[in-house]
């Protein structure tokens, strides 16, 4: 991740209740019992994990100004680890790493992904989320720290040359390609809180509930499971 990663898209996303808990959703499914979150932010994902029945959870966030925050909102929950320090892999200790809007930062986002296949136990699985479709990289994707967005059969290659076995994939919200598009690709704009908030409450609901049982062909994220089956080293 760079290391001058601030943390600020995160913040923005704060209100954002309603896609966190979708996004949950898609994963809880396959939850394991001793976890990992890299890039935890401000806490926001992490209230979800640590709400269900999850035995641990290991939130790394390099950002101490988000360390802060994050101390604040989870620290007191004894199934939470908060450390302010970048995710350093692991010795097979964990069932389920997360990385919610994160590995776009890391620059040399395959050995990111190498660090976390050496650190899951057998049948251990990587939950990803990730922005989606370069045509869609703007200059407030560069100016968070985006390296790239992603592309759905590329990042599953890479996954599968790694030794991960694909459990699921699948593009995500296809409604937020077009404004996302005019706002921040032709418009050049920066990402507002309040239209946060607006596009919860009123689109994503309903999105929610088409994409259930008419998957996108393409979307603005992408969001795998990626799992380390017996016999992998």
């Amino acid at each position: 991740m760079d290391k001058k990663y601030e943390g600020t898209d995160l913040q923005s996303m704060n209100n954002a209740s309603n896609y966190y808990k979708w996004i949950f959703k898609e994963f809880e499914p396959f939850f394991g019992n001793e976890c990992a979150e890299i890039g935890a932010g401000t806490g926001t994902f992490s209230k979800l994990l640590l709400s269900s029945n999850i035995k641990s959870l290991k939130t790394y966030e390099p950002s101490f100004d988000m360390y802060k925050i994050l101390k604040k909102e989870i620290g007191q929950n004894e199934k939470a680890t908060v450390i302010n320090a970048f995710f350093d892999g692991g010795d097979k200790i964990l069932d389920t790493v997360f990385y919610i809007n994160v590995l776009e930062h890391v620059e040399d986002d395959k050995r990111e992904l190498q660090k976390v296949f050496e650190s899951l136990k057998t049948n251990g699985r990587l939950c990803l989320f990730v922005p989606a479709l370069p045509f869609l990289y703007s200059n407030f994707d560069k100016s968070i720290g985006h390296f790239r967005r992603y592309i759905k059969k590329p990042l599953e290659s890479m996954l599968k040359e790694i030794g991960f076995k694909i459990e699921k994939s699948k593009y995500f919200d296809f409604l937020g390609i077009i404004p996302w598009y005019f706002v921040f690709v032709l418009g050049k704009c920066i990402m507002q809180e309040s239209n946060v908030t607006l596009y919860d409450k009123l689109v994503v609901p309903i999105e929610k509930k088409i994409e259930s049982f008419l998957p996108p062909l393409i979307g603005k994220n992408l969001l795998i499971v990626a799992k380390k089956e017996q016999g992998a080293t």
